[in-house]
């Protein structure tokens, strides 16, 4: 998808990068940050908010809540009783009716989830097993020719059918790829009304460009156009926005931040600059940037913890949250505004690809909220809680989501590629905070 910014006659690069199908579910690390996970109310939902969870997931704005709030209790619940049952835990999600299932290879176990609510299943490899799997699958990965481990887009865990997927080109090459005998339990898969008022100023899910060299000298196919993502502080109490990484065109420098100007763009508004971005760092494998937001970026209202989609009425984010399997996600983005979908993975590993045509391995989380082009960076929330930052999409070239769903559908549907914010604020560490109403 591309912008047209007028006065400069020509169009926009945006920074959407193809994340390539499909996707399944892995265990995450325990968690080092504990999220606020207070919610608002329906009633205080955006009217554009209401209207994609309406449209996509075909259930209430209260609904929507509900189940976000509830994942959040599987978390926290499936995080302890992994701790007490390290062999006998296989997997937790929210099932489509809403319902928390807990997946145990003991009856002892199942016994243990039910009673203390929750819907069971019987799996005959526990989660360890499934990670040692997924660690030699990686492991095989890593010693393949070059040629051929690019034709393996990712390797994750599904946890609910209790195995681990190897997502790879339907290509010759891919089609030819033998897999290692020695590991079981693996599949290969061949890819192709109501709210507040409307707020003037930008927030999360709105534009901004940015260019590794001075705007006016810029030509403008090598202008990047990505979205806004959450509003933070740092521990001096300086107001950063976490977005993505690749966004950043010239990674580990302070490329400059913009606000656009739609009738010049070589008078557009500078807000801050990149100081920090990381895509695929060894050390996390994340996609993430920091913005270190100037005193125009505060002026503008970037110290808000509010998120919208283009020019809708807004969402106050009131905490966070980490992914949890079929939890209800709307993302918002500048190109696609708010859509709607539900936690595919909670955690996968993929090949991010970045403008210079190279691959980038980047663990995250997976969702069908319907992704374009120029929506990388911008916000992902469950309820009203900040989940993550949108990476990467399947759909990075369609015109419209409605397209994207037409095309797609026959394999899957839509997927994205989210970076867990609360992995990214634990990274950075030094008491770095998402902006909540709490503030």
């Amino acid at each position: 998808m591309r912008n047209v910014l007028a006065h400069r006659a020509a169009v926009v690069g945006a920074s959407a990068m193809l994340l390539l199908f499909p996707f399944s579910t892995a265990a995450q690390a325990d968690p080092v940050t504990q999220p606020d996970t207070t919610q608002l109310s329906a009633d205080k939902l955006p009217a554009e908010l209401v209207e994609a969870i309406t449209r996509d997931l075909k259930i209430s704005p209260q609904e929507y809540l509900d189940r976000a709030a509830k994942a959040q209790e599987l978390g926290s619940y499936a995080e302890d009783f992994r701790e007490q049952h390290p062999d006998d835990f296989a997997g937790a999600w929210i099932g489509l009716d809403g319902q928390p299932v807990v997946a145990v290879t003991t009856d002892e176990a199942a016994d243990a989830a039910a009673k203390a609510g929750y819907d069971t299943r019987i799996a005959p490899v526990s989660a360890n097993g499934l990670e040692k799997t997924l660690s030699d699958v990686n492991g095989w990965i890593a010693g393949l020719p070059k040629d051929v481990a690019s034709q393996v887009n990712s390797a994750s865990i599904d946890v609910l059918e209790n195995r681990v997927v190897i997502d790879v080109v339907n290509s010759p090459i891919g089609q030819a790829l033998n897999l290692p005998t020695l590991l079981a339990n693996v599949k290969v898969m061949l890819s192709p009304g109501g709210g507040g008022p409307v707020e003037r100023g930008p927030l999360a899910g709105d534009t901004y460009i940015t260019t590794a060299g001075e705007l006016p000298k810029t030509p403008i196919s090598e202008i990047s156009v990505c979205s806004l993502g959450f509003n933070a502080v740092d521990d001096s109490g300086q107001a950063v926005n976490i977005s993505a990484g690749h966004c950043n065109p010239a990674e580990g420098q302070p490329s400059p931040v913009f606000l656009p100007n739609h009738q010049n763009v070589d008078d557009s508004q500078q807000i801050g600059a990149f100081s920090k971005s990381s895509v695929g760092n060894p050390a996390d494998k994340l996609d993430y940037s920091v913005i270190k937001l100037n005193e125009a970026g505060v002026k503008a209202g970037l110290d808000r913890p509010a998120v919208r989609g283009a020019n809708g009425t807004t969402l106050e984010i009131t905490g966070t949250a980490r992914p949890v399997v079929g939890a209800p996600i709307c993302k918002s983005g500048q190109t696609s505004s708010f859509t709607c979908g539900v936690v595919a993975a909670d955690h996968v590993e993929t090949q991010l690809f970045v403008a210079d045509g190279s691959s980038r391995v980047v663990n995250g989380f997976a969702g069908t909220a319907c992704t374009l082009a120029g929506d990388s960076g911008g916000a992902i929330v469950t309820g009203t809680l900040a989940l993550g930052i949108t990476s990467g999409s399947n759909a990075s070239g369609a015109p419209n989501c409605t397209e994207a769903n037409l095309v797609l559908a026959p394999e899957g549907g839509t997927a994205s590629l989210g970076i867990p914010v609360a992995d990214i604020v634990d990274t950075i560490g030094s008491g770095m905070r998402v902006r909540t109403i709490s503030d």
